[in-house]
């Protein structure tokens, strides 16, 4: 320590009682000293501390749920592009189970100085976590947006698709087309946007006159084989339509249907959630509740902008209304009248 202190001393012409001041962020240097010092450190290849580190203005930190899922690197797409008109360069952090997770991300985030972070789905979603990790950021002053999972109390803005108006929409598209057996696929009941969007299901089976049937939802990880496996038990139950908890789930609602011998939407009618590309292009294509991603997007990096600028949000969170997107997935629920056949593949 004490050569690398005599060796930068030297380099920049002060005192090595100077540079252990500019080290240690001590008072009493003046800036051209501190100044002296820093490039002395750059010139000589020492690795300045933390603190010391220039805040790079053009970075911003974009943690995002995995991939798998195409609704994530849609926003990924959306989030850079908007980030890039304002000259700012999103640095993705993708969470997967196998790799780093939210709190090691934040970590390089900040020793990279970046100017704020974009959380998308992330650990804010789940109801049971420990929000010191946030107190923490806000504290240091660094802005954050939350997209999809807003935490009340905390001050951060956050910018949601309507969960519950979702959930609701998908129901009463499939109670409009006669369907009264409706099960519930979805991920884990600790997130927040499933508890709404379970809400908004429930609310729409009482407004149409019925009830829900608490041995129609089923609960599971978010993905195809989830999917699958939750809508397998509930087609074994009876169901005659499946609300879907993403787009992804829908297709292993699909497939489950089909391992069953029955067919989509001529036995069972599904729908998911997102309007992830491609969806037009399944097979049936897929009736979905659109996530209006693209102005979800660009108002978050609205928002984390302002809060770089200084001219912070107001700490609320900004719902943005889904909009229901019928294809070839769902169909009317064939009625029989005395005297009619039933058709082939009706229940």
């Amino acid at each position: 320590m004490a050569a690398r202190l005599d060796h930068i001393a030297r380099q920049a012409g002060v005192s090595k009682a100077t540079v252990s001041r500019v080290l240690n962020e001590r008072p009493g240097v003046s800036p051209k000293a501190r100044s002296a010092v820093l490039t002395a450190m750059d010139v000589l290849g020492y690795e300045r501390p933390i603190g010391l580190r220039p805040r790079s203005s053009g970075l911003v930190g974009l943690i995002t749920a995995e991939l798998q899922n195409p609704v994530f690197p849609f926003f990924a797409q959306v989030i850079e592009t908007a980030l890039a008109r304002h000259g700012y360069t999103a640095v993705l952090c993708t969470q997967t189970p196998e790799g780093a997770g939210e709190d090691e991300y934040v970590g390089m985030l900040l020793d990279r100085g970046v100017s704020g972070i974009l959380f998308v789905s992330g650990l804010h979603a789940d109801t049971t976590i420990d929000r010191s990790r946030y107190h923490t950021l806000m504290r240091r002053r660094l802005p954050i947006v939350f997209v999809n999972g807003d935490l009340p109390g905390l001050g951060v803005p956050c910018v949601s698709c309507d969960d519950v108006a979702a959930g609701r929409t998908a129901a009463r598209h499939l109670i409009e087309l006669g369907h009264r057996r409706i099960g519930f696929v979805n991920g884990p009941l600790r997130y927040s946007t499933v508890q709404r969007r379970l809400a908004g299901f429930r609310a729409a089976l009482r407004e149409m006159g019925g009830g829900y049937d608490a041995d129609l939802i089923e609960l599971s990880p978010f993905d195809v084989e989830g999917g699958q496996s939750a809508a397998s038990l509930l087609v074994e139950r009876g169901a005659t339509a499946l609300v879907c908890g993403s787009d992804l789930m829908a297709l292993g609602a699909v497939r489950a249907v089909r391992r069953h011998g029955l067919k989509v939407p001529e036995d069972v009618s599904v729908v998911g959630a997102d309007d992830s590309p491609l969806m037009s292009f399944t097979d049936p294509p897929l009736t979905t509740v659109r996530q209006p991603v693209q102005a979800m997007g660009v108002a978050a990096v609205r928002a984390l902008l302002d809060e770089i600028k200084g001219r912070p949000a107001k700490a609320a969170e900004y719902l943005f209304q889904p909009e229901l997107v019928v294809r070839s997935s769902t169909r009317a629920r064939w009625t029989r009248h005395d005297g009619d056949a039933a058709p082939p593949g009706a229940r």
